[in-house]
Order: structure tokens, then sequence, then C-alpha cells
């Protein structure tokens, strides 16, 4: 009578595929954790032996989500594929208020008209397309102000690709990505990525952490989103505005974070100023306040105007400290009836 022997494990038939699971494993553990990497590999062993690659389902894309720093704790994470030479206009130079083809103010003229009053020892950071204001002990800017003429918003450049990053220019160090990372709150800027499609590198820096507050998601993606689209139709309109936004920042206010400790506003603003100083220009001057609670809304835009002298007690922030003091004096305090009938009308 024949016997049949039960086949237990045999070493010498399964040597190649443990020294494959070692190899694996070790690479997992070379490249820190990261399983992009053993993922290419296994993919390309797939393909050699004729499996195909493997497959992945691909999510629907958020418009609002940009892909994560590859490690939380990298200062600089270059998107792949793109760097300063891949700036779709070259070294061309960044449009300002006068090659928009306005006449000018004196005023306007002075150098930094557009920042809000601040002292020395302030955290001022300059970008290509944007100038800010850190406050360390938030963890977040209380205010950006940059002109946005029509040519940087009818560039070709889009947010593809782009990364959240930390801000290398911030002395003490702005907040890292994984701080907003499962808080429930969305990464949102304070300049909008939108209003810098004229250059890749202009974009590109306003995913730098600095630039952004957290934002329940409803308000970022709803009434917040249509405010940023308002502006940037109103500059195609006017030629050219000065945009102020940030958060209003308070003492005691929550918090997120892993590493820092993120300060959730309850309010935003944003403060426009229109100027030319063209005889045809009518009216020459408007200047117009939005404050809006960081939460999602249904109400029309009109709902939120406010005169920015309400924006300047709640925030302590002077705005325009340049322009004549009558003139900030009128254009500060307008009614809310009179800035929506020279906006919206």
């Amino acid at each position: 009578m024949k016997k049949f022997h039960r086949r237990g494990f045999r070493l010498r038939g399964n040597t190649l595929v443990l020294l494959l699971v070692f190899f694996l494993i070790g690479l997992f553990l070379h490249y820190g954790g990261r399983t992009q990497p053993v993922v290419a590999f296994w993919n390309d062993i797939r393909a050699i032996v004729g499996l195909g690659p493997v497959r992945h389902h691909k999510e629907g894309r958020n418009p609002y989500k940009a892909p994560e720093p590859t490690r939380d704790d990298e200062a600089t994470d270059t998107p792949s594929g793109e760097s300063e030479a891949s700036d779709s206009r070259g070294n061309a130079s960044v449009p300002t208020p006068s090659s928009s083809g306005k006449v000018l103010f004196d005023f306007e003229k002075k150098p930094g008209f557009i920042l809000p009053a601040h002292r020395a020892n302030d955290e001022i950071i300059e970008h290509s397309g944007y100038t800010l204001r850190f406050r360390d002990q938030y963890k977040v800017a209380d205010w950006v102000a940059y002109p946005l003429l029509p040519e940087e918003i009818n560039g070709e450049t889009d947010r593809e690709g782009s990364r959240f990053v930390p801000d290398p220019a911030v002395s003490t160090g702005s907040a890292l990505p994984a701080d907003y990372t499962r808080s429930g709150y969305d990464r949102g800027h304070l300049a909008p990525a939108g209003d810098f499609k004229f250059s890749r590198k202009m974009m590109q820096e306003t995913f730098f952490m600095s630039n952004m507050t957290p934002q329940v998601p409803d308000f970022n993606r709803g009434i917040w989103k249509e405010l940023e689209g308002q502006v940037r139709e109103w500059a195609l309109r006017d030629n050219g505005l000065y945009v102020i936004t940030g958060p209003v920042l308070k003492p005691g206010l929550p918090t997120i974070g892993k590493t820092n400790e993120v300060s959730v506003p309850e309010k935003f603003y944003k403060v426009l100023l229109y100027c030319n100083n063209s005889p045809s220009a009518q009216p020459r001057i408007r200047m117009i306040g939005f404050l809006l609670d960081n939460e999602g809304s249904n109400q029309p835009l009109t709902s939120f105007v406010v005169p920015v002298s309400q924006i300047e007690r709640l925030t302590g922030i002077t705005f325009f400290p340049l322009m004549p003091a009558s003139l900030q004096q009128q254009l500060k305090n307008e009614s809310r009836s009179e800035m929506i009938s020279e906006w919206f009308n």
C-alpha cells in the first residue's frame, strides 16, 4: 500500500520568497517608513514577471487639498517636476499697479503703501506676490497684503502639483502641514492661489504654511471661495485692486496642531481699495470691508459688508496708513449702503 507523506515547509523551495520579503522590509525601513518606494519596486517586479502593475482606484479629486509633504518634518518639499525654472513666464517681471495703465496718486508711490501699520520688530515676510505679518504666538499671519492685477489673474498656471510646505522665511518657524491633519479644518489660504496665475513660483509661494489659517471646510469651500472669486471679478473690471486679508486674532482662541499650537480664528476679514487718479475715473477712490464668521453661510456677500473702521477696531490694525488722514477718515467710515452701491452696482 502506497504511503502518502504530508509536505511541510521546505526551506529550499521558499528561500527566494523569504529573501524578497526581507528585502521589502529592509527597503521600507531604509526609506523611513514611506511606502512609495516599496510600492514602486513591487510594481516593477510584477511587470517583470508579467503580472502587470498594481492598479489603484483613483479617488475623487478634492480641489481644496494639495498633496501632503512626503514627510511631516521635511522643511522643504519640491513638487515633482516643478522648480522656479518651470515658471511658464520665465523671468518675466511681476506686474505692478503702475504697469496697469492707471494713473497713480502720490500716496500710492510711497514705498510700502499697501502695508498696514506695523512696528520695526514685527516679523514681516515678503514673498514674490504678497507680504504678510506673521504672529508667532498664534502660528498664523494676521494680515496678507498684495496688489491684484488682471495680468496675475489671467495667467495659465494652475495649482496642480502644488504642495503645502513650511515657510523657510519665518525665523521662529511656521506651522507644519501635519498640524492640520485630521483636525477637521482646511488649510485655508489668505492670499488665494487663484490670484497668482501669472507665475508658477508666485503660486507655489501661496502654499507656504504662513499663508494658511484653520478654516471650517464649509466656510473655505463656500462663502470664502465665493468672496475670493468676486474680488477677482472686480480686479478684472477695475483693472487692479489692493487687497488686504486676514483672521481676527485674540488671546484664548482654540488651537489645533501636533507640533505647534495653531490658533483657530472665529472671524476673517478682507479690505479692498481701488485707486485711479485719472479724471475720467468716477469715483477715483473706493474702499470696502468684509467681515465673516468662520462657518458656512448661504447669505449673499452684501450681508458681510462692514465699514473698514469696524475691522480696524476689532483687529487693532490700521489699514493704508500712508493715505492722507482726511481721506482715510472718509473712506473707512462709509456706510454699508454706500459701499454696496459703489462696488456691487
